[in-house]
């Protein structure tokens, strides 16, 4: 009866204080972040609704949404962008209050504008807040009225080239161009001389209308090796303000974060507080309503200046979340239901560290590639009070070309930093993915830098430690093959063993792949591919026999099922071992707490499909994605490196270079026409000279 009683009183609580007025919400958005939404929805009893393109049909967050209605194809601007379709579902739907999670119509004050003249709840900052931070000029002027600090630059009306690149000049270089619309490192150049200046600015254009329909820019002196600090700032309707701590995003790859911390590593309680106060300040100064970023870039003596406001939850919301015991879209649903802010200032106490580790799917070695593809095996730690997994996908589904390559968020929290980062790289090892390029094993190494550990880190972080961070590839050694060779054997066995069953002589020993032969050993050879190297391996199923070659192992073993995973239990000349074992088409994928290997069986040369390289040095689409600009025609002689096209995928601009050196034969695509994955793009063929010195 107390319980019930306890029950009956919370529900008093939300009803009387407001929530009662969301009761349904609809999440505009898609992936992991309208997963994150629809669990606090549940957990706080307000029904969900999910909206979809075609290539979402089947997705995970369609499956959790108590309703899901379909708005369009696969681009966003027909899906997820249109705000006319979003508002229609929402009033279809009944939908009380519409979230729009981050991206998408997230920072569009027309949206937000639009959803309070439908009577809908916005879940977000005033249509006010939103336009006057969204514009990084406008925002430049209200800060530095607010008393934040700035850095200077040029936010005129004037958006001629010349101007713009003697603005530049006057700054003095380096600059960074960004869009004043911009976002998630889209529409942002580095301009290091005047000699750059114009292509890097036509490039910013470029993506900037493609991300934002809109060009215009700003230019601003580039702070050499600064740190990204970030303060996660909250305020409701009857003026209260407050922040949550900061996060440290330095360390980026395009300009976009991949790892981040809260609180920030080696930030003195002074300098902390001065932060929050600063937020605050900047959050006052737009009469801010919600969950709202203040990011400051921050030099080598801690003085920081702001850069921007993101008037939403961020993707890395939950480190902040870790470190402080709080649930944001749970602030966000009272505050937007009229609540006052659940905690005050004196109230938010920082305890612990926490890492956030975002998981891509993306080729680090080939310049941080977005890839798309199906995630043919996907397997994660087991999320628990300290380690959470903010996720849109699960095994078998496909991370599609057209949004971003995300996959999901890791992240863990410990009593110190110290103790975070084990956490993180310990679950690192236990995130295993096969069917696509992933960054997983780069954020190992990342992680595990002694400059990272020493929390030195810079927004130039990879570049500086390139040669550590990305390490020539390691050669399987000769116990990992043994296991490969193991686990393929036992994989015929089993497929043998299944086969047998159904036959008529299941007892026959000719059917059997145990290797058993009468009066005679049997010998087994086989050939594996590792990476660019072939191995010989000669099985020999007789124990008591010798056999002479250049290594030899005693190998013995079985397969494991354990939680939908197959794991190797098997000893290696008396080495006992389990890695986790996933067996692909041909190729044999290992995982342990030591690393990750592949091990294939070579497919023939007549069987093989086009690699990312292409086919016989021809340049092909890396992915699906338009092309926006052509700058070879048929006739014209390059060099290897050269620009050939740019295409726009993944909501990112990618320059397809030259392979070899050569001469276009023919150009496949237009501007403005689709390239399928792996599609060529043009046909190179190399001159007379290069090939005949080529086959000698």
């Amino acid at each position: 009866m107390a319980a019930m009683l306890l029950v009956w009183k919370q529900a008093s609580v939300l009803s009387s204080s407001g929530v009662g007025r969301i009761e349904k919400v609809l999440i505009a958005n898609r992936g992991e972040i309208a997963c994150r939404v629809m669990r606090t929805a549940k957990k706080m009893g307000i029904r969900s609704v999910a909206v979809y393109s075609d290539a979402d049909r089947d997705s995970m967050h369609v499956a959790m949404a108590d309703e899901a209605y379909h708005i369009g194809p696969p681009p966003s601007q027909q899906s997820y962008l249109s705000m006319e379709k979003v508002l229609e579902v929402a009033k279809t739907s009944g939908s009380h209050a519409v979230h729009p999670g981050y991206g998408f119509l997230s920072e569009s004050t027309e949206f937000a504008e639009a959803c309070k003249q439908e009577g809908i709840i916005f879940i977000g900052p005033p249509s006010t807040a939103i336009r006057d931070m969204g514009i990084k000029s406008t925002s430049k002027h209200i800060m530095s009225a607010a008393g934040v600090p700035i850095i200077g630059g040029y936010h005129g009306e004037d958006q001629s080239d010349e101007r713009l690149q003697a603005e530049a000049a006057q700054i003095g270089y380096p600059v960074m161009i960004k869009a004043v619309r911009g976002g998630g490192g889209k529409g942002m150049r580095i301009a290091r001389s005047d000699s750059v200046f114009l292509e890097q600015l036509e490039s910013a254009r470029r993506e900037a209308r493609k991300s934002f329909n809109d060009d215009v820019m700003l230019v601003e002196k580039f702070v050499e090796d600064p740190r990204h600090v970030e303060v996660q700032v909250f305020g409701d309707m009857h003026g209260n303000a407050v922040y949550l701590f900061e996060r440290d995003c330095s360390v980026q790859r395009r300009h976009q974060k991949i790892i981040e911390e809260a609180p920030g590593p080696d930030i003195s309680p002074e300098v902390r507080r001065k932060l929050g106060e600063a937020a605050v300040k900047a959050a006052k100064a737009v009469n801010y309503v919600g969950a709202g970023t203040v990011e400051f870039i921050m030099d080598a003596q801690h003085n920081f200046y702001f850069m921007e406001m993101n008037t939403r939850l961020q993707v890395e919301h939950p480190v902040s979340e870790m470190i402080t015991g709080t649930d944001l879209v749970e602030w966000q649903l009272r505050v937007a239901a009229g609540e006052r802010l659940p905690l005050l200032q004196d109230d938010i106490v920082l305890r612990g560290h926490s890492f956030e580790a975002r998981i891509y799917a993306e080729d680090p070695n080939n310049d941080f590639l977005p890839g798309a593809g199906p995630l043919l095996h996907l397997s994660t730690p087991s999320p628990d009070q300290h380690t959470r997994i903010e996720t849109g996908v699960r095994e078998g589904d496909e991370v599609s070309a057209h949004y971003d390559p995300m996959i999901a968020k890791l992240v863990v929290w410990g009593e110190d930093r110290s103790a975070a980062l084990k956490k993180l790289r310990y679950c690192l090892r236990q995130y295993n993915i096969v069917g696509l390029n992933t960054n997983i094993d780069f954020l190992l190494s990342l992680s595990g830098h002694p400059e990272f550990e020493a929390g030195n880190v810079t927004t130039s972080f990879i570049p500086q430690h390139y040669a550590d961070l990305f390490p020539a590839p390691i050669t399987p050694s000769g116990e990992t093959v043994c296991q490969a060779v193991l686990g393929l054997l036992l994989q015929e066995r089993k497929h043998t063993q299944a086969f047998m069953q159904t036959s008529t002589d299941p007892f026959s020993p000719f059917g059997a792949s145990s290797g058993w032969r009468s009066n005679i050993g049997f010998n087994r050879n086989m050939t594996l591919q590792l990476g660019d190297e072939k191995v010989d391996v000669v099985v020999v199923y007789n124990k008591d026999c010798s056999y002479s070659m250049q290594e030899v192992y005693t190998v013995t073993g079985e397969v494991e099922t354990e939680g939908g995973a197959s794991f190797l239990r098997c000893s290696v000349n008396g080495v006992k071992s389990r890695p986790k074992l996933v067996i692909l088409d041909n190729t044999v994928h290992l995982f342990s707490m030591e690393g990750s290997a592949q091990v294939s069986a070579p497919v023939p040369k007549y069987l093989a499909g086009v690699s990312g390289a292409g086919s016989q040095g021809a340049a092909v689409a890396p992915m699906t994605g338009t092309i926006e600009k052509v700058m070879v025609k048929a006739g014209d002689t390059v060099a290897v490196g050269d620009p050939l096209m740019v295409m726009i995928a993944m909501k990112m601009e990618h320059t397809i270079r030259a392979p070899k050196s050569g001469v276009i034969k023919r150009v496949f695509f237009s501007e403005g026409s689709q390239a399928n994955r792996h599609a060529p793009l043009v046909e190179l063929e190399e001159e007379e000279g290069e090939e005949e010195g080529s086959s000698q």
